[in-house]
């Protein structure tokens, strides 16, 4: 019999795992483990039926941001450079099944063969997906996605190479000044992250209200009011979408309305609030490149119902300026600054404002890979942003 025998024979009898009743048997062989092993094995049966087994010291690692399980095909990590496979014991098929069977009741979800794919959020913060055969091959799937432990300020960007001294007083004048602003990218490009380093920017006295499918976003202020979505139960009742949340949070008198990433219908309901009188108001949005907002939103404006021409008259006097990131190496790098401005026919079009190359812009080429790049003025968008800054140069 192991240790962990005890613990899973009162799992079976209903009694749910504690840090003490872990803690009391990993004590029953102190007399052969002594008080250095007895530390050892409450550890280890915690990380077991507490933690996230195997992967917990993949998850401790404060370097690691996603850590994927296919199954019984291996374990994947992201340390900041993209996804490298780990050497971890994560078991046969049945014991990848157990961890996420058990991950998503920590995450108060419920993962069967009648609800055979789960989103969540473990205890600590990490964001969990995991989906069971036969949706998925090779046994159960895991993401999981560990948040920033601390929230980044710009000048932490700053100094890791996201951003230079320039458009770091451009976020930092773009937030003060209360435009509205979506920050664009693709996956994994930074958006969240600097996000949350912007509304780290907002005074003091105002009140932020972000409304977020999952808690991802990390925010270095004193009023932060977090509203989260919720999932449908198995019998499909019981869903708060994001477009419910942000009607609701209309009537918590925000300072700033955030929506941690515009990915659905509540696109209809965050334009309206920010054409009437939410300045400031922001969101993240899955983009490849600042061009491809407006597309993206009439996209999203389709599943509210709204048509393009709604989708364009709204647009154009709810967002102001768009932040687009992208992902070289080990580095999110702000890309260019563009300026929402009417374009042909009155749709809406992203003029650049600060971008790396240099056609038609002021200023030098970019260093070369790895280096920090600095943005230069473009001269189509750059008077417009200069405008709403209340700036004449960056």
């Amino acid at each position: 019999m192991t240790l962990a025998d005890p613990m899973w024979e009162q799992i079976r009898r209903g009694r749910a795992p504690t840090p003490e009743r872990v803690a009391q048997v990993a004590a029953t062989d102190a007399a052969v483990l002594g008080s250095d092993g007895v530390a050892a094995a409450r550890d280890a049966l915690a990380a077991a039926v507490l933690g996230a087994g195997p992967l917990e010291r993949l998850l401790a690692d404060p370097s690691v941001t996603d850590v994927l399980v296919n199954g019984t095909g291996g374990v994947w990590v992201d340390r900041g450079d993209g996804l490298h496979r780990q050497d971890a014991d994560i078991g046969d098929a049945d014991a990848v099944r157990r961890l996420a069977v058990r991950l998503a009741g920590l995450a108060g979800r419920r993962l069967d063969e009648t609800s055979p794919f789960v989103d969540g959020v473990l205890p600590g913060g990490v964001r969990l997906h995991a989906i069971l055969p036969p949706l998925v091959c090779d046994g159960p799937h895991l993401s999981l996605r560990v948040p920033s432990r601390l929230a980044l300020t710009l000048d932490d960007l700053r100094r890791g190479g996201s951003l230079d001294d320039a458009v770091t007083g451009v976020l930092g004048a773009m937030v003060r000044r209360r435009c509205a602003f979506v920050v664009s990218g693709g996956t994994g490009s930074g958006k969240t992250t600097l996000l949350g380093a912007l509304l780290g920017e907002v005074p003091p006295a105002e009140r932020v209200v972000l409304v977020e499918d999952v808690r991802e976003l990390s925010v270095g202020h004193p009023h932060v009011v977090r509203l989260q979505g919720r999932p449908p139960n198995v019998e499909g009742r019981g869903e708060v979408t994001l477009t419910t949340l942000v009607r609701q949070c209309l009537r918590m008198r925000p300072d700033r309305l955030v929506v941690g990433e515009v990915r659905g219908a509540e696109v209809r309901e965050l334009m309206s609030a920010l054409n009437t009188g939410h300045e400031g108001g922001c969101g993240t949005v899955h983009a490849n490149t600042s061009a491809d907002v407006v597309a993206r939103f009439e996209a999203l404006g389709a599943l509210a119902g709204l048509g393009p021409a709604a989708v364009h008259a709204q647009m154009l006097s709810a967002v102001q300026i768009v932040v687009h990131l992208r992902r070289a190496g080990r580095v999110r790098r702000v890309s260019e600054v563009g300026v929402l401005a009417p374009g042909d026919r009155g749709r809406p079009q992203v003029l650049p404002a600060l971008v790396e190359r240099t056609e038609g812009a002021e200023g030098a080429e970019p260093g070369p890979a790895g280096d920090v790049v600095h943005l230069v003025r473009h001269p189509r968008g750059w008077p417009r942003l200069a405008e709403l800054l209340g700036v004449d140069r960056p």
